[in-house]
């Protein structure tokens, strides 16, 4: 689950408390979203913060561009907008890595901009981007590995290449945790269907975005861009919070009674 132009992964500062009791637990934020107990939508997509600095950019860069037709001055002000928002961050001494991912994102677009000298191309990357994950997922779900089940798994497993380096080199099989779930039907239903929202959100953008982007229709691409951006991603990110999520054993024990009582 890729996030795109969008807010990425960051582990939170605020605390919740488990659901058993136990010690407090930092919120989940991004695709980490998925995996947590409770879905809280706000910590999923950054807070305000995460949701501002995602944001503000292309916001600017568009309602600029829109009022004054000139790109120069509105490049300018979306990388400025972008700086701001990591200054603020080494400022305060807070996690840059999400203010630093929006920046590249931006840069990348200011740059494509500058050099063909078109409005649009500011969203072409993006539309690029989009294209390379829906064809990805859709290969995924064809083989019957969908990229959900690697996603949450590798995040359930708590999965990086120095534990994959470790495990090798004590003769084990470093991926047999990310794979082991495809031999589980009702897993492999749950994350298909995953899968298969996050082809809709990739799908839905660029049904949307491509034909504006042809037409030269800055003001509604980048209108499309916003309204298609954190909001569809937090939605698809609850969506697959709730397909893939699994019953705590309370839970399962609770409902038996409840099930046998109706017979």
């Amino acid at each position: 689950m890729p996030p795109t132009t969008d807010p990425s992964p960051q582990r939170s500062t605020a605390q919740s408390t488990s659901a058993d009791g136990g010690a407090p637990q930092a919120a989940a934020r991004g695709v980490r979203a998925v995996t947590a107990e409770e879905f809280s939508f706000g910590d999923a997509v950054g807070g305000v913060r995460g949701v501002v600095e995602a944001v503000l950019p292309g916001l600017v860069f568009v309602v600029l561009f829109v009022a004054t037709t000139n790109l120069s001055w509105a490049l300018v002000a979306a990388v400025a907008a972008a700086l701001v928002a990591v200054a603020v961050r080494l400022a305060q001494r807070t996690p840059v890595t999400q203010a630093l991912g929006g920046l590249l994102g931006i840069a990348v677009g200011v740059f494509w901009a500058w050099r063909s000298g078109e409005a649009q191309n500011f969203y072409a990357v993006g539309l690029w981007t989009n294209a390379v994950y829906l064809v990805g997922m859709l290969v995924s779900l064809v083989v019957r590995w969908p990229v959900v089940g690697f996603v949450v798994e590798s995040l359930k497993a708590g999965f990086s290449p120095d534990r994959a380096r470790d495990e090798a080199a004590a003769g084990g099989n470093p991926l047999a945790g990310l794979t082991a779930w495809r031999s589980d039907p009702e897993l492999m239903r749950r994350y298909a269907l995953a899968t298969w929202f996050w082809v809709g959100l990739f799908a839905v953008r660029l049904a949307v975005k491509v034909p504006l982007y042809l037409n030269d229709s800055v003001g509604w691409l980048g209108t499309a861009h916003l309204v298609l951006g954190v909001p569809l991603w937090g939605l698809v990110l609850w969506l697959t919070w709730a397909v893939v999520r699994r019953p705590r054993p309370q839970q399962a024990g609770a409902d038996a009674p409840s099930a046998s009582a109706g017979t």
